[in-house]
């Protein structure tokens, strides 16, 4: 079974990992693949960075320069933008920006760019993933007939997952290996074998009952985030309007030991995420 055939692949270091899209997720993704043992390629429609990352240059901050020289002068690490070279990879993930539209849509049409891709090179053997932020559903109604289209088959053929990328930029204390990871299959087969390839890089990985179950807790925990930084804000508008201390206020409920999380007042919700994907 194609299972079993991706997974002993992955157990004796000889898959072959591809990320499409090298940005602040893909990057660190890519990289941590390499410094794992296995041949990692990253593909990029930029040609400027793929160009930096093979002269030994970062561009993210979470990543060094040295580090991505090192992996690329072990000949473990390489980006290209010749998506051909998606052919000779047994594991793809897709780390590509999901904006909204002015209508406050989601914007899938570097999902849909990357998968268009993937499909005109997909064979027998393969694990596709996708990290990017999306809505539920995406990956089983939107990916997967695109590459069943091509006669390739689920579990006979190819196997697909979802797993959200939980970066949190300029972090230090949490980076790509020490952040937890979600793993959900659009079958118990993909599951078994998204999980198993994470965590070859992860200490922690929680595998769920489908990738509509990843899906939708990205977004429970984006949405989580943006409604309690905007309570505390709200908070500290009333507590300034009272004249008490905003501050004070926080630190004695947080001596709660339960059904209490300390959110902080400030400038507002930010990031990559926050502001789009609740």
């Amino acid at each position: 079974m194609v299972k079993e055939q991706i997974i002993a692949l992955i157990k004796d270091k000889r898959a072959h990992v591809g990320v499409v899209g090298l940005g602040y997720v893909g990057l660190p993704l890519l990289a941590e693949f390499a410094r794992s043992g296995f041949e990692a390629t990253g593909f990029e429609v930029d040609a400027n960075k793929a160009a930096q990352i093979n002269s030994g240059k970062s561009y993210i901050g979470d990543i060094t320069s040295s580090r991505v020289k090192e992996l690329v002068d072990s000949k473990l690490l390489r980006a290209t933008t010749d998506f051909d070279d998606l052919q000779e990879c047994d594991a793809v993930i897709i780390c590509v920006p999901t904006p909204l539209r002015k209508t406050k849509e989601p914007d899938v049409s570097y999902i849909l760019a990357a998968a268009e891709e993937i499909t005109k090179r997909l064979h027998h053997g393969q694990l596709i993933i996708l990290e990017s932020t999306t809505y539920p559903g995406t990956t089983d109604e939107v990916l997967l007939p695109m590459f069943e289209n091509t006669g390739l088959k689920l579990d006979t053929d190819f196997l697909l997952a979802f797993s959200p990328e939980r970066v949190d930029p300029g972090n230090p204390e949490f980076q790509t290996h020490n952040i937890p990871k979600v793993v959900g299959g659009v079958t118990p087969d993909s599951t078994e074998a998204a999980a198993y390839l994470y965590s070859q890089i992860v200490k922690d990985v929680h595998a769920v009952s489908s990738a509509r179950v990843a899906e939708t807790a990205k977004l429970l925990e984006n949405t989580f985030r943006a409604v309690n930084i905007g309570m505390a804000n709200e908070m500290a508008r009333l507590c300034y309007a009272l004249n008490i201390d905003t501050w004070e206020v926080i630190r004695a409920a947080a001596t709660k030991p339960f059904g209490f999380m300390p959110f902080y007042p400030g400038p507002g919700i930010g990031g990559h995420c926050i502001p789009l994907d609740p």
